[in-house]
């Protein structure tokens, strides 16, 4: 008695369904069992995403009628990387180098000038400033053997020793260098062990990035067998879900990255702060992680601000809020889109935990796989629900298409 064909295609389907998660499967213990050594080929699929839209323009170009490949579009823009980078230290890391300086010299002149004559002058304005305002505080020498004599009659004083303290943090800052004097030489070996392992790392991430830029066709091809063939049209749509969201998060906050450190560079040219280039780039940089990099480069602004004047703080510290409030409801809908919109929770969510599991770097990460995770949990919510619903991201896909030529 034969079986029913029926039958026997189910079963053959049913077959290569368990195979296939068999082996996503394994995939996944894979990735597991050497989660240790992932990040680096994390950054270097995240720079191949990132560069892929400048690889498609470079390679549509023809020279002498033949399109250029790409692996010379990939040396192309590595090139222009090398040629940015050594603008960027013949020109930028002098400036970088004096702001330094600069702040080094105001740190020891801050320090020359704390005389005990100077540290009562400070201590009799602070005492003023407080009085007028109704705080009895006793910082001066002379307020000190007042407070004593108050204490005596029973009246509140609240006393501080400010030239004690300083003494004994400066005593105990010198008593902290001159124990760890003898490590200096450790410290120097370990600080260029460190760069030279970041340099070589540089590399090699750059190094894996080509490869995957360059067979981007046949990684996808070659994922695209490890799904069953009914389920490739749904994949095809939750690889365009992601797309859309993955080049938001990434490609968007690069971008948004360059406009808050410009923005930020020229409030602070404006309004005469110092250490502008410094301050600017680390603003740059730290706004890579969304809203704790904002808040972290912001408090240095704020305070070297505040140093020279109460009004210029109050006014850098309106001019940064004015760029954030420029970046969410302006950049981000038009360089992000809806698409890669995150809620601020998921976002501190995913930020602590990729920090908890892989420290900085894990942080710079966390925001485009949790955009990821979204993606596909919003294409499978989507996909559960009956009727027109579930239509949505089919629907939306076709909307998507390139029209024919």
């Amino acid at each position: 008695m034969s079986s029913h064909p029926l039958d026997t295609a189910s079963s053959e389907r049913r077959k290569r369904l368990l195979l296939l998660g068999a082996l996503w499967l394994l995939v996944a213990a894979a990735l597991f069992a050497f989660r240790s050594v992932v990040m680096p080929f994390a950054g270097a699929a995240l720079l191949a995403y990132l560069v892929q839209p400048l690889v498609a323009r470079i390679t549509r170009l023809r020279v002498a009628g033949r399109a250029i490949p790409r692996g010379a579009a990939i040396l192309l823009i590595y090139a222009g990387f090398f040629v940015g980078v050594y603008l960027f230290f013949v020109a930028l890391v002098p400036q970088l180098y004096r702001e330094m300086a600069r702040v080094s010299r105001d740190t020891v002149a801050l320090a020359n000038k704390l005389t005990p004559e100077h540290v009562q002058e400070l201590a009799q304005r602070a005492e003023t400033w407080l009085s007028t305002r109704g705080i009895p505080v006793a910082l001066s020498n002379r307020a000190l053997e007042g407070a004593d004599a108050a204490a005596g009659t029973g009246q509140f004083s609240l006393a501080l020793d400010l030239e004690q303290l300083l003494g004994d943090a400066a005593k105990r800052a010198s008593s902290l260098v001159q124990e760890n004097l003898g490590d200096i030489v450790n410290v120097s070996r370990t600080i260029v062990a460190g760069v030279a392992a970041g340099v070589f790392m540089m590399f090699f991430v750059m190094m894996v990035a080509a490869f995957f830029s360059i067979d981007a066709q046949a990684i996808r091809r070659y994922f695209g067998t490890l799904v069953p063939p009914e389920y490739l049209q749904d994949a095809r749509q939750l690889m365009e879900r992601v797309d859309r969201s993955l080049a938001g998060v990434v490609r968007g906050q690069v971008t948004i990255c360059i406009v808050n450190g410009l923005l930020t560079f020229i409030g602070l040219l404006l309004f005469g702060v110092k250490f502008a280039f410094l301050l600017a780039t680390i603003a740059t940089f730290f706004s890579l992680i969304p809203i704790f990099g904002t808040i972290l480069s912001s408090v240095p602004i704020v305070l070297i601000a505040l140093a020279d004047g109460f009004q210029k703080g109050l006014a850098i510290l309106a001019w940064i809020v004015g760029i954030h409030a420029l970046e969410a409801y302006f950049l981000n809908p038009k360089i992000m889109g809806q698409a890669a919109h995150l809620h601020p929770v998921i976002v501190a969510f995913s930020l602590i935990a990729g920090e908890r599991l892989y420290g900085l770097v894990g942080a710079l990460f966390a925001v485009p796989v949790a955009s990821i995770l979204v993606a596909c949990f919003d294409y499978a919510r989507l996909k559960a629900q009956p009727g027109p619903v579930a239509a949505a991201p089919a629907v939306e896909a076709e909307r998507l298409q390139p029209p024919a030529a």
